[in-house]
């Protein structure tokens, strides 16, 4: 919780680390203004890590850093990636004068909004966790943004009253499963809502601004984020299953949970079984829409994570934690090699692993076919009592507490 960052290891200066960043980071598009490249470049990013922090973590572009873990070693605040904070800010749209609220204080994200907003603007930052507020508040005022940043304990679910008004941008930098009413009782009307959503355990941070009676997406990133505490958290039922060699693998199902889950006891311990669907990826190329695909239209979709990677790995297969529990059996996805990439499989457990299998290979094959090359899909939040238009065939309607998200896929055929 002190302000030293580990130097020896590097003999170059936190100066030339940071603007080495943000070269990068205008290079590959992740930072596209002038207000937002400023900021990257003046803001010591270094003097926001935990203590023994390695320059070349603190100044990495695809690099989070844990801030503090629960004592069972999950983590619950960290510093997000620079690539991420920079496209978030950018959703967002803000620029000198504007006000923001930031929810999830980790000090640096409001440092940054502070140089973008600049002396006439304003900037928020709510937590719940009063010593991740402390140590904003600390890390703050060393690096001189007392007076431009408030930092305020409270739960986000609820208004803030230190905002005086409502604001041109909220900016949400946890895991969010629903979105709050008073978020939006805080934006001005044309206001943008940046916002990590979790949508079946798949999320993206989706930059949102009103349209009638509902929000809709202006742009969306891919990132991930430690989940929300307080009135808005919310968790996912989940079991743990137990392979032959007593290695347990977590099953989070968010779709369609099964009536009776106890089915699936002891499914490990069957024999595998693994299906090709005859869909290939090229190296080094993203499948990210596959994931939320699946969570938008596949029956029984599930995540699963493993502390030994092994139980679920079968002759050098890569497997991946997005699957489907169909009654007593359970799939998920696998890659195997081929000479330009991967193709696409589904390995499976249980009496029905073919049967799992297969409706995985069809929503595989139905991706590749339908949206892998068409536009990426749009969102949209509709909070209750809004009159949401039927959803075709190319829409998933997710429910919430307070709302329904759609997500709409635009199609090649």
């Amino acid at each position: 919780m002190t302000l030293t960052v580990d130097t020896s290891e590097d003999p170059r200066t936190a100066a030339e680390r940071r603007d080495a960043l943000v070269d990068e980071l205008v290079a590959t598009g992740r930072i596209t203004t002038a207000a937002v490249e400023r900021a990257f470049r003046t803001v010591p990013r270094h003097l926001f890590m935990p203590e023994g922090t390695p320059l070349e973590d603190a100044y990495a572009v695809d690099r989070s850093v844990v801030v503090k873990r629960d004592p069972d070693g999950t983590a619950l605040s960290s510093v997000s990636a620079a690539y991420i904070q920079a496209r978030m800010i950018e959703q967002a749209g803000l620029g000198p004068g504007m006000s923001v609220l930031e929810i999830g204080a980790g000090g640096l994200g409001a440092a940054l909004l502070a140089e973008v907003v600049g002396p006439a603007g304003q900037v928020v930052s709510v937590d719940i966790d009063p010593e991740v507020v402390d140590r904003a508040r600390r890390l703050l005022a060393a690096t001189g943004y007392t007076d431009q940043v408030t930092v305020v304990r409270g739960d986000a679910e609820y208004p803030v009253p230190e905002l005086g008004g409502r604001v041109d941008a909220v900016l949400v930098t946890v895991g969010a499963w629903d979105v709050a009413p008073v978020w939006l009782e805080q934006l001005t009307e044309d206001g943008t809502l940046v916002v990590p959503l979790r949508m079946n355990g798949v999320t993206r941070t989706i930059g949102f601004t009103r349209d009638g009676d509902h929000l809709s997406s202006t742009s969306t990133e891919i990132a991930g984020f430690v989940p929300m505490q307080g009135a808005g958290g919310h968790d996912d039922p989940a079991v743990i299953l137990t392979d032959d060699h007593g290695r347990q693998v977590t099953l989070t199902v968010h779709a369609d949970p099964p009536a009776d889950i106890s089915r699936l006891d002891g499914v490990l311990t069957s024999e595998r079984t693994t299906a090709w669907s005859g869909v290939t990826i090229g190296k080094q190329v993203s499948f990210a829409d596959l994931h939320l695909w699946f969570a938008c239209f596949q029956p029984g979709f599930c995540r699963l994570t493993a502390a030994d990677a092994a139980a679920l790995s079968a002759d050098h297969k890569r497997w991946f934690p997005f699957g489907t529990v169909r009654g007593d059996s359970l799939a998920y996805l696998v890659v195997r090699p081929t000479p330009d990439g991967a193709e696409f499989g589904a390995s499976a457990y249980g009496p029905h692993g073919e049967h799992a299998a297969a409706t995985l290979i069809e929503q595989i094959r139905a991706w590749d076919r339908q949206a892998r090359h068409a536009a990426p899909p749009t969102f949209a939040y509709w909070p209750t009592g809004s009159r949401r238009p039927p959803a075709d065939e190319n829409t998933a309607v997710l429910p919430k507490k307070r709302g329904e998200v759609t997500i709409s896929w635009p199609t090649t055929t």
